[in-house]
């Protein structure tokens, strides 16, 4: 099996850093044409000079409607809604309206306004993939992160919603699914959680792992390799799933 992604066009949103960056480069390399946005502009400075990129807060969506006022009149194949933020790691009677709202804009909101756009035309070519980050907690609870299981069971549910409606039209939605990602996201999760219960975070880092049944951390290039399987021929038929890379999770965050 020789995966390519030879002739085809993908924006990947926030592929500055972890998994839309390894995702970026991983699609580059098998022959996509590749557009990615972050809000920081440090790891878009880094990517390799066939990728084009801008700096943009995908919550925005004026924002994003200037990029893709950029990207469409050349075609697009694929979509991964990558974007995403941990959001705060409180009580719900401690979070605030901000923080709240911010963490559907990104993680949610940001998912529909590329769908949004891309829909038209993937509708009129014929096809198209989508690709939506969805998390552990779009399928199960997770105490302590409120706004961030809201806006991931939402986006498990556009999922669906949205391989039932483009389907007719030859397009393909699936859901990802991270386990316990290494990176500076997953360490920010971990310190926030080990504040909340007022434990180390070598303790909440280790519980994280018991909570899955291979009790593990994976690599953001595992995530990588699943989405682009996706997104090429070999997964022409493969749609309204939610596919975990998690060593099988049983706990979000199993507590004492």
């Amino acid at each position: 099996m020789q995966i390519s992604l030879q002739g085809k066009r993908a924006f990947v949103t926030a592929g500055g850093d972890g998994m839309g960056r390894t995702t970026a480069i991983t699609m580059d390399a098998l022959g996509a044409e590749v557009f990615t946005c972050d809000i920081d502009p440090t790891g878009l400075d880094t990517l390799p000079d066939s990728i084009t990129s801008w700096v943009c807060d995908v919550s925005d969506s004026a924002a994003l409607d200037a990029v893709f006022d950029e990207i469409l009149p050349g075609g697009l194949d694929i979509m991964v809604n990558n974007a995403g933020i941990g959001g705060p790691t409180k009580l719900v009677e401690d979070v605030t309206d901000a923080e709240w709202s911010q963490t559907l804009a990104v993680c949610l909101d940001s998912q529909f306004y590329c769908v949004r756009r891309v829909a038209p035309v993937f509708k009129s070519q014929g096809g198209g993939v989508i690709i939506n980050m969805v998390s552990g907690a779009g399928i199960m609870g997770f105490p302590g992160r409120s706004p961030y299981a809201a806006a991931k069971w939402a986006s498990a549910g556009l999922t669906e919603t949205w391989a039932m409606e483009l389907g007719p039209h030859g397009v393909r939605v699936n859901g990802i699914v991270p386990g316990n990602v290494n990176g500076d996201r997953m360490e920010r999760v971990i310190a926030g959680h080990a504040a909340l219960d007022g434990i180390e975070p070598d303790e909440v880092r280790r519980l994280y792992a018991i909570g899955t049944s291979m009790q593990c951390y994976v690599d953001p290039q595992e995530v990588s390799d699943l989405i682009v399987f996706l997104c090429s021929d070999y997964g022409r038929h493969i749609s309204g799933q939610m596919i975990a890379v998690d060593g099988n999770t049983e706990t979000l965050y199993p507590r004492s």
